[in-house]
């Protein structure tokens, strides 16, 4: 946890949102991974812990917008709780770590909200994304669940996402120390992915390395050498030389901050001419994202300048024909880079996005495109500085997408189906990096990892 002030701080800025009424924050409980007892790791609603700090399950935090006051409940220990888990400190003893003297037994949260409630008071609430969360939140509004799917706050909503974008000194040094640890993670791939080595070794001396400190993965590592398979979590393929192996993989600090990093490297140490051309196409068009961020630009331009530097650069290539700006403009771009350009990074690695991705990533005069690839990008809106956002372009050869395509004749006019046909067996690239959002431009975050073709080599190399 951060000093007991930072979380004092953060629920006095959200008091001062100007919303009226009691702003409520369920945390998460475990989740059983087969039966009650056998549970998954715990992680904690990130809104919960922005504001209370305490990661743990069972926790429920409520502010009077009103009054200011704020309040913890919990349960206090019992000794058949100690016999399980040795002895833990009293609920008002975790309430003092986030800044709180008030707390009061988690079975008066019911009757503290109806009490609210009867006083025609609104209690505000965030977007559920669990199902027991939505569960207990209908007990404690007694109302159905589909009814509090559609009755959250978008008030509340607005006032936190402000608040969690913008990332003070002490997140960003809890990511570049989940960065620190991701960059051995990813060197320490680039060094064990040899010919004849399964997928599954690779992610395993990744994930030791990150376990060897007490974290957990910032979500499952997609490690494959078929990286034009975008959400590849099976790990079950032999490595051959002259593949191209795609990891993105990324890890959450002791405090709870994710880190979300994509390298891709040659199987055998050194990139063929074939993809040492592509590669750097790919480099070049994050180079030019992180070089055209900073304050008041929209998200959207940035991938769309990225778009239109691979287009320009496959051009030359024979991959596309006709005006580069045409070819974005139209979607047709897509068949090769058919995903966003990247997303805002915090707490959660897709930071927010449980609370709805058009209220974090849109609006501010921003609106999402219908179109496919273009569609999938989940940040748009302009920039800030104190943002982090991943930067994280690629180029893919998916078989089944330029089949159809071709089948259909769809931007025929700008695609030469031909030559993307003798690039099947490609693969995939992706690049990325996270990035703060500075006063007058942008910072890649974290030490270096090795990116241009020659320092993934050399690493490659030992």
């Amino acid at each position: 946890m951060f000093a007991a002030t930072v979380y004092a701080q953060r629920r006095a800025r959200l008091q001062a949102a100007g919303l009226s009424g009691l702003l409520l924050f369920v945390g998460n409980v475990d989740s059983p991974m087969n039966y009650h007892d056998n549970i998954l790791p715990f992680v904690q609603d990130s809104s919960f812990r922005y504001f209370f700090g305490l990661n743990e399950p069972g926790l429920a935090g409520v502010i009077d917008a009103d009054s200011g006051e704020a309040t913890l409940f919990g349960n206090d220990p019992d000794v058949a709780d100690i016999v399980w888990t040795g002895p833990l400190p009293s609920l008002a003893e975790r309430a003092a770590l986030a800044g709180l003297d008030r707390s009061n037994a988690y079975a008066n949260l019911a009757s503290t909200v109806a009490a609210a409630r009867a006083a025609g008071r609104a209690v505000h609430y965030l977007a559920p994304y669990r199902g027991e969360t939505l569960i207990e939140m209908g007990r404690l509004l007694d109302v159905h669940p589909a009814q509090v799917k559609d009755g959250f706050s978008t008030p509340l909503t607005h006032a936190v996402v402000a608040l969690r974008e913008i990332k003070g000194d002490e997140e960003i040094a809890e990511m570049e120390a989940a960065l620190a640890v991701t960059r051995d993670m990813h060197v320490a791939a680039m060094r064990h992915a040899k010919p004849g080595v399964m997928e599954y070794e690779v992610v395993g001396e990744m994930e030791g390395i990150m376990r060897r400190r007490d974290w957990q993965l910032a979500y499952p590592s997609i490690f494959s050498r078929r990286g034009e398979v975008l959400h590849n979590h099976h790990h079950d393929n032999r490595l051959e030389s002259g593949d191209l192996a795609l990891n993105d993989t990324g890890c959450t600090s002791g405090g709870g901050y994710a880190s979300d990093i994509t390298r891709t490297f040659p199987v055998g140490g050194k990139f063929s001419p074939r993809q040492r051309e592509l590669y750097n196409i790919v480099l070049d068009m994050q180079l030019a994202a992180i070089e055209a961020m900073k304050p008041g630009v929209r998200y959207l331009d940035v991938h769309k300048l990225s778009a239109r530097l691979m287009v320009e650069r496959m051009s030359t290539l024979g991959f596309f024909r006709g005006d580069a700006n045409d070819i974005v403009e139209s979607g047709a771009y897509a068949i090769a880079f058919p995903h966003g350009l990247g997303h805002q990074i915090g707490m959660d690695v897709h930071d927010m996005e449980g609370l709805g991705e058009d209220l974090v990533g849109y609006g501010e005069d921003t609106e999402r495109s219908p179109l496919f690839g273009l569609g999938y990008l989940r940040l748009g809106k302009p920039l800030k500085q104190g943002m982090v956002v991943t930067v994280e372009p690629g180029m893919y050869f998916i078989p089944a997408l330029i089949e159809a395509w071709a089948a259909e004749g769809r931007h025929s006019q700008y695609i030469n189906y031909g030559k993307f046909r003798e690039y099947r067996d490609f693969g995939g690239i992706r690049i990325e990096d996270n990035v703060l959002v500075t006063a007058t431009g942008s910072r890649v975050l974290g030490a270096p990892i090795p990116k241009t073709v020659e320092e993934v080599e050399a690493a490659m190399a030992g």
